[in-house]
């Protein structure tokens, strides 16, 4: 059975605004050996899957630095460090990227972002009778797009890798598992 790692040590290694860094130090449970690791720190990230009353997605186009890519993704982004309600994060991110606002907001799901590195969780949160009712509001950093998708056509776009963000991806199942029934109303 696995067991869990004891921490012996932590020691911060760097502030970068969205993220710190920090070198932990822990025992292998199975040899008794101490291992180095590198943790990122961040805050919860929200997903949005917004859906107008013609059952299309709110999708938006941004280049992305990581990649070097231009990104068909779904409206979202970090939860300020105040603020501790996903749902209402989400739909402050839907309208500040798109300008869209709608009805019956609620959590879907949460995944680990990336839990080899990270600490922090990505939640994804559906807006049902989207509708453009505001200016954007883009941070200094964001040069977005919106594009409205008929929903019939996710999967294909996923399938053909037009759709390559990975926690896109997985708010992309979630609303796939609550369209079945499978996930909560």
């Amino acid at each position: 059975m696995i067991q869990p790692w004891k921490k012996v040590s932590s020691q911060p290694l760097g502030d970068f605004r969205i993220f710190t860094l920090r070198s932990d130090v822990k025992v292998s449970p199975r040899t008794g050996k101490e291992h180095n690791f590198f943790i990122l720190d961040s805050v919860d990230w929200v997903n949005v899957i917004a859906v107008t009353p013609q059952y299309e997605l709110v999708m938006v186009e941004q280049f992305r630095h990581g990649s070097n890519t231009v990104e068909l993704e779904i409206p979202g982004g970090m939860m300020d460090r105040h603020e501790a309600d996903p749902v209402a994060t989400g739909v402050r991110e839907l309208r500040e990227e798109t300008g869209y606002s709608g009805e019956r907001a609620r959590h879907l799901g949460k995944v680990w972002a990336n839990p080899a590195m990270m600490s922090n969780t990505c939640h994804t949160v559906l807006v049902e009778n989207c509708q453009c009712q505001h200016a954007v509001e883009f941070d200094g950093g964001e040069d977005i797009i919106t594009r409205l998708v008929p929903v019939a056509e996710i999967p294909q776009l996923v399938a053909a890798g037009k759709i390559q963000h990975p926690l896109v991806v997985v708010a992309l199942n979630y609303f796939e598992l609550y369209q079945r029934g499978l996930k909560p109303d």
